[in-house]
């Protein structure tokens, strides 16, 4: 090979050379873009929703304004509906005086034929079981509400003072029997 060829060939491979080069670096931009691209759509979302509502706001500044307005007001509705100090009504027991006369009535009862459990020992109101029919009407055990009693002693139970009274019955066939109620179903 004569000098003349040679450098014609280390041309070639040069410009080749670049040639490739060039492509690669342009490849490397290519998948960059492609990559910042796809890595970022919020972005191009967000930036899409905000260059739309600028071309509202050319548009049609009424619809943009009054749609500020509507979110703004929803936003105060939100703000002043969000609850109130109401406190729930609580209910709160009669107070205790030993020989006083009460009246049977549960707290928790709506229908008026509801009757009150009397038991023979305090504490054992929650572990009674009244599956049994002669259970329900013998022995002076359900009382209707509305009996009037006197209270005649105390107990405290549960960090309450008066949780269970013990009662002497005044009216009806259950005159002068007694018996352990809660606290709370005497008014």
């Amino acid at each position: 090979m004569s000098n003349g060829e040679n450098e014609n060939l280390n041309e070639s491979e040069s410009t080749s050379a670049s040639e490739t080069s060039q492509d690669n670096t342009q490849q490397t931009e290519a998948t960059t873009e492609t990559t910042a691209k796809a890595s970022n759509p919020a972005a191009d979302t967000a930036s899409n929703i905000v260059a739309k509502i600028m071309a509202l706001k050319e548009s049609n500044p009424k619809v943009f304004f009054g749609g500020i307005g509507a979110v703004v007001l929803l936003i105060v509705i939100i703000m002043f509906s969000s609850g109130s100090n109401k406190q729930l009504p609580t209910f709160k027991q009669t107070p205790i005086v030993l020989g006083n006369e009460y009246k049977l009535k549960g707290p928790n009862a709506t229908a008026p034929e509801a009757t009150i459990r009397l038991v023979a020992v305090p504490g054992s109101i929650a572990a009674f079981d009244d599956s049994e029919e002669d259970d329900r009407v013998g022995g002076c055990k359900h009382m209707p509400q509305g009996t009037r009693v006197k209270a005649l002693q105390t107990q405290a139970a549960y960090g309450k003072k008066d949780a269970f009274v013990q009662v002497e019955i005044l009216d009806g066939e259950c005159k002068g029997k007694t018996g352990w109620t809660l606290g709370i179903n005497l008014k």
